[in-house]
């Protein structure tokens, strides 16, 4: 039998976060302002460092038909891509709020987010750093997101009969 099994670095405050870490986590915390969420009243918000510096937000965009949703994740890299093509993610810090259950944990993305990371990381030959923070508690910090949150994902390579 094997076992898949990740590194990551848990801190109970910002205070032993790197200054670009403690950033980008504030620069999320801002973008919770941008959720649309009526219905479940969970906000997601994920701010993205780009290598040239730039900082790209976005948050969860719900709608009546749930399958229609968008992740805070998948808005702020398919903001960053199409800004910045060419340019690699260095991180990605990830936060939520609940208006009826405050949020204690880090919450981690979804598998479609999870996939879309991994791909992204792919097509940047370069994985980013992932931060996951709750409205309070502890903040995870993840060196290599995409292969640890998703090690067994699906790649192009299977398309491409690799």
């Amino acid at each position: 039998m094997k076992e898949l099994t990740f590194k990551y670095e848990q801190h109970p405050s910002t205070r032993r976060l790197k200054d670009a870490q403690r950033s980008l986590l504030k620069e999320a915390k801002k973008a919770l302002k941008k959720s649309y969420s009526p219905y479940s009243g969970f906000q997601v918000a994920a701010a993205i460092e780009l290598a040239n510096g730039a900082i790209i937000s976005g948050a969860n965009y719900e709608n009546a038909a749930y399958p229609l949703c968008l992740c805070a994740e998948r808005v702020a890299l398919a903001a960053a891509a199409s800004q910045f093509p060419n340019v690699a993610i260095v991180r990605m810090a990830i936060t939520v709020k609940s208006k009826e259950h405050p949020q204690h944990k880090p919450a981690a993305p979804c598998g479609a987010c999870r996939q879309v990371i991994l791909e992204t990381e792919s097509k940047q030959k370069k994985s980013m750093e992932i931060i996951l923070r709750g409205e309070k508690g502890d903040i995870i910090v993840i060196p290599d997101g995409g292969q640890s949150l998703l090690p067994l994902g699906f790649s192009g390579d299977a398309l491409n009969g690799k």
